[in-house]
């Protein structure tokens, strides 16, 4: 069955010639003309990738793709847009986007990223989305994790990356691996993205930060999440 990819733009001329684009490529693609219409369509229809513009009349895209991630709608999402600063960028990728294209951009590149993300989303739904870690229970599809009677909130990118470390769990993963199977290739090109998220996650799931028990460096080689 082809994937389905639901295109949220309200640039009439732009929104058709990526229909019969995707379609040419063999999806099965939903389009939508503004962000309420696309929201609800996204929630009806759960797609396997929504495509949004940022830029739009009325709810924007930012809005549609924090709407849906506060439903629950893990759905991978890429951004069209003309802001190119990498500020709107960032913004885009921790409001929970997947990627991020500037207009105006080629089919070719297009296809080429959308396939990449929906290969890495089929991996995705691998990981386990309830796992232990000693004492500490995660759930990752809701950004939660407790200890005891503490309930631990955790951020979508804090979620992803434990559920890569426990997929693995006692095995080294290097931060390459983890920069391309948490956030995309190119979404965030250095490895500091990588330390400062395991920075963040000691400072809410182990007992003493300075002295990690669960989230361990290996030095040199990257990360690996163990039992205490």
């Amino acid at each position: 069955m082809p994937s389905t990819i639901l295109v949220v733009e309200d640039e009439a001329d732009l929104l058709r010639g990526l229909r019969d684009n995707l379609a040419y490529e063999g999806y099965r693609v939903l389009t939508a003309g503004d962000g309420e219409k696309g929201l609800a369509l996204a929630i009806k229809e759960r797609p396997d990738l929504v495509i949004l513009d940022w830029m739009m009349p009325g709810m924007d895209g930012l809005t549609v793709c924090r709407e849906l991630r506060a439903r629950g709608h893990m759905v991978p999402v890429v951004f069209l847009t003309a802001r190119g600063q990498e500020v709107d960028r960032v913004l885009g990728l921790e409001m929970g986007a997947d990627d991020y294209i500037t207009k105006p951009f080629s089919i070719r590149e297009l296809a080429a990223r959308l396939k990449a993300i929906l290969r890495r989303a089929a991996g995705m739904a691998a990981r386990p989305e309830k796992f232990t870690i000693g004492d500490l229970e995660v759930d990752a599809s809701s950004f939660k994790a407790r200890r005891g009677k503490k309930s631990i909130d955790l951020g979508r990118y804090e979620a992803e990356l434990l559920r890569v470390l426990a997929q693995r769990k006692g095995q080294v993963v290097s931060r390459s691996d983890i920069l391309n199977e948490v956030w995309g290739v190119d979404a965030y090109p250095t490895d500091r993205t990588v330390d400062n998220y395991i920075v963040k996650l000691r400072q809410k799931i182990e007992r003493d930060p300075k002295k990690p028990r669960m989230l361990l460096t290996v030095h040199g080689a990257g990360y690996k999440l163990v039992d205490p």
